[in-house]
């Protein structure tokens, strides 16, 4: 298993926000906190950028991935957005999660409350070639529904 140095930082007027930390040995996912200055209020189809006060330096070869916390999805219908949203390596700015509020009753997000979770992947080098032909599989193009009756 491979070990990768990831530096974080918190931005000034953040030092009570809770670091990134898993909530279990075996978890993938880092918990992530609201820096925001006072409560807010989601309503109902309402989506808004909550800031985490945290910057992240991470090696090329690895992207961060802002992914929805479970427990806030099956309890309030609050999930992020573009999940899983993607940290870049050369990102240096601000980590935010888009959250949204997929639920029938106003959310009030308070600040050093868990809002998303954040996994480590790595990633690939990819070079895309054109051809004038590609391979032939039995699934062919074949789309959505296409593998299943339902």
């Amino acid at each position: 298993m491979s070990l990768y140095n990831v530096q974080f930082k918190r931005l000034p007027g953040n030092e009570d926000i809770q670091i990134p930390q898993k909530m279990s040995a075996a978890a993938s996912g880092f918990d992530l906190y609201a820096a925001i200055t006072e409560p807010i209020k989601v309503l109902p189809g309402e989506r808004l950028l909550v800031p985490t006060g945290l910057t992240l330096a991470m090696p090329n070869g690895l992207e961060a991935q802002i992914r929805p916390r479970s427990g806030l999805a099956l309890k309030h219908g609050i999930t992020a957005l573009n999940s899983p949203g993607t940290i870049d390596a050369d990102y240096r700015g601000e980590i935010k999660v888009l959250l949204i509020n997929h639920g029938s009753e106003d959310f009030m997000i308070h600040r050093n409350e868990r809002v998303a979770q954040m996994v480590f992947q790595i990633v690939p080098h990819v070079e895309l070639m054109e051809v004038e032909e590609l391979t032939e599989t039995e699934r062919g193009s074949g789309g959505f529904g296409h593998t299943g009756t339902q």
